[in-house]
């Protein structure tokens, strides 16, 4: 049968036509295109006729591109869907030809959205949703799946206000907030329209569901929070949330904040107020358990709060590729894409991602246990613990940071590892930092430039700089390898000079990473020695190279 015999039977269960004059732009077509092809890959398959009317009269289509419409098809059905389409020429019109066939497995949009041609009419299909909102065979961004049952009155006009303030508060440059509720939600992609019905996403119901609309589309996303009193077992409170996220996270947040006490630590001439738990710390571990929970899992986000500790409890383990070897250093990996991105936009986070490497820094920064990662079958848990474990380190972080720039993650990492055992290799820096040899040695080289390592040489191994092992009250490591590490200083001395027409005291220091006093010994031997002269006096003095000096 021909094209012309085609339109002239009309729509059928196979046969679909699509307007191209009518559709308002090419993003909204291909969402039509895409309903339509899903419908037909799971009934019969289809023929999908775009450039015809529904009457059948044929008004054609211009600047199209044939190669993009089947790749987006392909990018946004689950799985995959691979269509032809074929251009026919009829009254010099063109209209395009798009094949789809039956798919042997139930076909969804990348949204989650299933359908099946019914008659001259493609519908939702939604077998399971129901009893589970699960679909089958559904493997996309699970946040941004569509909740077929939810409506309009699913939703919180008030939370939809709420997220407006938030977001005018938070980021002065944007503009969404001005929008009305539903173009702000459509921006947000928190709902969308099928079928001229208002629809939420699963991210959607989660920051401006109504709390019954929570608790029968989404009871699972329940956070319960226990406090424990110090020496006893058995929790002292229990709070059970089923709110949207925002209004969930402000009031952990109160409850975190009524226990978070603090200690003054004296650092040089000033006191440092440091918390049980850094405030942004707390907030990167609740936001990551909201965005990256198994939202199909019925298990709830467990937080617990004992006296010196806190745990949280996430359902689903980590995302795919993401182990405690490589958690500070993995590229971002969201297990619910929308709900992180929807956090970027209200700007929760500064970027889309785990923030945990801003829970290792500044826990370890702090003088604090690294955070403690365990994976489960099921679930995850992460355990803060609010003991000061190494004020040493902390007081050096603190001055070290005040004359440099801040520490790296990975930088934290290895001159932890070094505080507790003395040394490192380049491989253990490398496991330490969770990064490569290539990367792991950049690093290193950034530290010694910093004046805080000396590489120990052939011995593959890194140690603390005299200056600062001077930091710290413990100073055997620094005592037993001294005559090592000073004739090293000598050596980068009399290399220096042999460049440079003279150096200082201070420049000593800086080149050594030596404490003021070593810095003295070390200048006075080589004077013995005969290698170098002091010149001047006082503040201007400066060391030369001996003229009849030759390294």
């Amino acid at each position: 049968m021909n094209i012309l015999d085609i339109i002239k039977n009309g729509e059928s269960n196979t046969v679909e036509f699509k307007s191209w004059k009518k559709s308002s732009n090419f993003k909204d077509l291909i969402e039509l295109l895409v309903k339509e092809a899903v419908g037909f890959a799971n009934t019969k398959g289809g023929t999908i006729l775009v450039g015809v009317e529904d009457n059948g009269d044929i008004t054609g289509c211009d600047n199209f591109d044939t190669q993009n419409i089947i790749e987006s098809i392909y990018d946004k059905t689950v799985p995959n869907l691979f269509s032809d389409i074929e251009v026919e020429k009829i009254e010099d019109k063109k209209i395009l030809v798009i094949t789809v066939e039956k798919n042997i497995n139930k076909v969804s949009t990348s949204k989650g959205v299933s359908y099946r041609r019914l008659g001259k009419n493609t519908k939702p299909d939604y077998p399971m949703e129901y009893s589970s909102n699960r679909i089958d065979g559904f493997r996309g961004d699970y946040s941004s799946k569509i909740i077929e049952p939810s409506n309009k009155n699913d939703i919180d006009f008030y939370e939809v206000e709420n997220l407006k303030r938030k977001l005018q508060a938070r980021d002065k440059d944007s503009t969404l907030f001005n929008l009305d509720d539903i173009s702000f939600l459509q921006d947000l992609e928190l709902i969308e329209i099928v079928d001229e019905e208002i629809k939420l996403t699963v991210a959607g119901c989660l920051f401006v569901g109504t709390e019954q609309a929570i608790s029968k589309l989404l009871p699972q996303a329940e956070i319960i929070v226990l406090t424990y009193k110090e020496g006893i077992t058995e929790y002292h409170k229990r709070l059970e949330l089923k709110l949207p996220l925002l209004r969930s996270l402000d009031r952990i947040q109160h409850i975190f904040e009524d226990q978070n006490t603090i200690q003054n630590i004296q650092v040089g001439l000033f006191k440092l107020e440091v918390l049980d738990y850094p405030v942004n710390v707390f907030q990167e571990a609740l936001l990551n358990a909201m965005t990256h929970r198994d939202y199909e899992n019925p298990s709830s986000i467990i937080i617990k709060f004992y006296p010196e500790e806190i745990h949280i409890e996430n359902p689903g383990s980590f995302p795919e590729g993401i182990n405690n070897k490589n958690i500070i250093s993995h590229p971002s990996t969201p297990r619910n894409k929308l709900i992180a991105e929807t956090f970027q936009k209200l700007k929760y986070v500064q970027r889309s991602g785990q923030g945990v490497d801003i829970i290792f820094k500044d826990m370890l920064a702090l003088g604090k246990s690294a955070p403690d990662y365990t994976l489960y079958s099921n679930s995850v848990q992460l355990i803060l613990r609010s003991v000061m474990e190494d004020i040493e380190f902390l007081k050096f972080i603190t001055k070290e940071e005040e004359k440099h720039s801040s520490f790296s993650v990975q930088e934290i990492c290895i001159l932890k590892y070094i505080k507790n055992n003395k040394k490192i290799s380049l491989s253990q820096a490398a496991e330490v930092a969770q990064v490569s040899h290539q990367s792991v040695q950049v690093i290193l080289n950034d530290l010694i430039q910093k004046k805080n390592l000396i590489q120990r040489e052939n011995r593959n191994s890194y140690m603390f700089t005299h200056r600062v092992y001077a930091e710290f009250e413990n100073q055997i490591e620094y005592i037993k390898d001294k005559g090592f590490d000073e004739f090293k200083g000598e050596a980068m001395i009399l290399e220096y000079l042999s460049k440079n027409e003279s150096i200082t005291r201070r420049e000593v220091e800086r080149l050594c990473g030596f404490s003021a006093s070593t810095s003295k010994r070390i200048l006075k031997s080589l004077r013995d020695k005969d290698k170098i002269v002091l010149v001047g006096r006082s503040s201007s003095s400066r060391y030369k190279l001996k003229t009849d000096y030759y390294d």
